[in-house]
């Protein structure tokens, strides 16, 4: 069947489920000075010993930084005093930075803050040495249209690493890199329904397929990460209850979300509250 996971070879996962609890983008605050994917909000998911989903692309020279969207607008800001003519005017009001991650050096994005903190982008690498393995690790790979350049980049530094990861993507070609690279990586599908969002383009045939997992038969995931609201996709259902393929729901927003999807799902991302 197309949407099959793998089955044969798998790596093990049981380091992964021994914390079944992962803080979405660190154990963070966007009002507070723990902010998305700053270092800060990693420290305190590793101090309270919770796993970590984390977002990852590259810079115009190449360094993998973390962080989740493609553009800087929603949460990096420009100095006090130093705003320019471009900055983008953002829906709550606030000037964020113009353009994306990848148009910039790592130095240059240094000159940003994160919302309205003190925090920088993190680079990858000061974030890994920083977890040392303490606790396990969900990497998000961000890869717009059919640029994997983030692959072999990221997979040199965790080859390294000693600590527990997986690797996952929306994009199945980062997978499909992993399963021709380096097959011993858990790997994961990240998905939803997204013909329930207003955009257009998210109901075309490509993101149809993504949203029923026929890029399984490409990719064979060893886990399947989706949107914890369409819980009952039918090749979600299938991947999981027939094939026993683990199960991560994103994102968990309360501790009543997270009670309903204990029976669905192995592995839970949660953000905006401590979990019981």
């Amino acid at each position: 069947m197309a949407i099959m996971p793998r089955i044969i070879g798998k790596p093990a996962s049981d380091e992964l489920l021994k914390q079944n609890l992962y803080a979405h983008r660190g154990l963070h605050d966007n009002s507070s000075d723990a902010p998305e994917n700053s270092m800060a909000a990693f420290k305190k998911a590793v101090d309270a010993g919770y796993g970590i989903e984390l977002d990852v692309q590259l810079t115009k020279d190449g360094v993998p930084v973390v962080f989740h969207d493609f553009t800087l607008a929603r949460v990096a800001r420009y100095p006090e005093g130093q705003i320019p003519e471009n900055a983008v005017h953002n829906p709550d009001g606030s000037l964020g930075v113009s353009g994306k991650v990848i148009d910039y050096t790592y130095e240059e994005l240094l000159q940003f803050h994160l919302l309205n903190s003190e925090e920088k982008i993190p680079r990858f690498t000061d974030f890994i040495k920083m977890v040392d393995g303490r606790v396990p690790l969900i990497v998000e790979l961000k890869i717009e249209r059919f640029d994997v350049s983030v692959c072999p980049v990221v997979d040199s530094i965790l080859s390294e690493y000693k600590g527990v990861y997986c690797i996952e993507s929306f994009n199945p070609l980062g997978l499909y890199w992993y399963k021709n690279n380096h097959r011993n990586v858990f790997r994961g599908q990240l998905s939803e329904e997204f013909f329930h969002e207003g955009d257009r383009l998210l109901h075309t045939p490509v993101y149809v397929a993504l949203a029923f997992l026929i890029f399984n038969f490409l990719t064979r995931p060893d886990f399947v990460a989706y949107n914890h609201q369409h819980a009952g996709n039918i090749s979600r259902m299938i991947c999981h209850g027939l094939y026993r393929n683990t199960a991560a729901a994103w994102t968990i927003r309360s501790q009543a979300e997270l009670d309903k999807c204990r029976k669905r799902f192995d592995i839970f991302i949660f953000e905006g509250f401590i979990p019981a």
